[in-house]
């Protein structure tokens, strides 16, 4: 029993050793590759940090090609399930990615994204041209479509065919070999220009900085906007001073009220001319290489311009549309805006001045017209249209016409403090979806009226 039990022991100690020489795989740690333990399953935000995103996407990349390649190398004849329904599907995770980093790239961005965006968004264009033009792919998405009457499809199946198919032509599908390797090298180029011209732009709008040290280069500022320099001054290390920028809620009210016309003049003319200061921020070279190359690329794939490329997927469909429609506004239009300009012009008359009217007059001379015409002072109607009541007043509008509630949710992943969170739910209480909504400026958010998905809506 003695010899029995030391053999015994001899192999439990062989079994551990081997056991402790076996390596696991490490754990997953990368928030963006895990399943999202938040409320409503929202990014978490607080722990994504930039070294997370190059190796999501490298991951993401791989995995998207595993799911491409299952299609491609299927034995089956192409069926809607097996090819148009898989391709819908592949990718989910490098969506979930480019959705997560390009929004935070846009809504909270810093020079380490912005370099991180300059190396990826090349690699991005790369994997779906190489995915868009697949020949052995397309071919199965050919082989379906040229079947799309006699499958039995829903109008839903068939929309998604019909998409699907039109988006790999578009992207150079059915282009020969030769034309196929310029249309990647133009995309290539295009991902990273484009980008660069908006970073040029947001720097340059960070950059632009109007400080009053007198009073009285403050006349007719509302006493809100004044306040609110003073703030932003403050904030910038110089207390007592006041700072006007570039960002829409410093500058229009700026140009519409301040009667320092010398002021008024310098601030339009630099929001006028970001991008083409002669310094690195410049955009004029850009301009122009994005535009041919976006001539070329309309061109290579049988459209006249750029304009036909792109209106051929929207509403007006063709330039000529656009221009027939601007023709039928555009002499009433004008006619109005030479009307205004008379009358502002004898504002400026009545002030006792003699310059011509400029640009940098338009908003100012306009309010003042507002005011003698209709006695309307903007100034006078800001409390009844502060933030809180408009917002309100657009739930209001929307549960009117929908049905749909919006109830603030205060215990959320947020990718900025300034953020507010709402759920929104269906008249029966179900639920549709988290809102995100970001009001303010900031020198991380790029400027302009834009809204956007970090998860958009699909079914399975």
């Amino acid at each position: 029993m003695k010899k029995l039990s030391h053999v015994v022991l001899i192999f439990v100690v062989m079994y551990l050793a081997s056991c402790s020489g076996k390596k696991e795989a490490p754990k997953e740690t990368n928030p963006l590759l895990l399943e999202f333990n938040t409320p409503f399953e929202v990014p978490p935000f607080e722990q994504i940090k930039n070294e997370h995103y190059k190796p999501a996407f490298d991951t993401a990349f791989v995995r998207h090609e595993e799911e491409i390649n299952a299609i491609v190398n299927n034995t089956e004849k192409p069926t809607f399930q097996n090819t148009i329904e898989a391709l819908d599907y592949a990718g989910l995770l490098l969506n979930r990615v480019s959705a997560i980093f390009f929004n935070q790239l846009s809504a909270n961005t810093s020079e380490e994204l912005q370099a991180i965006a300059q190396e990826i968004s090349p690699k991005l264009s790369e994997h779906y041209d190489n995915i868009m033009l697949n020949k052995k792919l397309y071919d199965k998405v050919k082989a379906v479509y040229s079947e799309k009457d006699k499958l039995g499809l829903n109008p839903e199946q068939i929309r998604l065919l019909e998409e699907t198919n039109k988006r790999f032509v578009r992207n150079g599908a059915a282009l020969d070999e030769v034309k196929q390797k310029r249309l990647r090298e133009i995309n290539q180029e295009l991902s990273t220009q484009t980008l660069k011209f908006g970073d040029n732009v947001l720097a340059e709008t960070n950059a632009y900085k109007l400080f009053i040290e007198k009073k009285e280069d403050l006349s007719g500022l509302p006493q809100s906007i004044i306040d609110g320099a003073a703030e932003a001054a403050k904030a910038e290390g110089k207390e007592g001073q006041w700072l006007f920028t570039l960002h829409n809620p410093s500058i229009m009210p700026f140009l519409q009220y301040a009667d320092n016309r010398e002021l008024r003049k310098n601030i339009l003319n630099a929001y006028a001319s970001r991008g083409n200061n002669n310094n690195d921020k410049n955009n004029t070279k850009l301009i122009t290489s994005i535009v041919n190359l976006r001539l070329e690329k309309a061109k290579l794939l049988g459209y006249s311009s750029h304009a036909a490329y792109v209106l051929e997927d929207n509403m007006a469909k063709t330039p000529e549309k656009v221009y027939e429609l601007v023709n039928q506004i555009w002499k009433a239009g004008l006619d109005v805006a030479k009307k205004e300009a008379a009358d502002l012009q004898k504002m400026i008359k009545k002030d006792k001045q003699n310059f011509k009217l400029e640009p940098y007059d338009w908003r100012y001379y306009a309010e003042k017209l507002r005011k003698e015409k209709y006695d309307l002072d903007e100034e006078a109607l800001r409390p009844y249209f502060k933030l809180e009541n408009v917002r309100e007043g657009i739930f209001s509008v929307a549960n009117k016409l929908y049905g749909i509630t919006f109830t603030a949710v205060k215990d959320i992943p947020k990718y900025h403090p300034d953020v507010e969170a709402y759920e929104v739910k269906e008249a029966d209480g179900k639920h549709l979806g988290i809102l995100y909504l970001d009001f303010f400026p900031r020198a991380s958010k790029r400027g302009g009226a834009w809204m956007t998905g970090y998860r958009e809506q699909y079914k399975k």
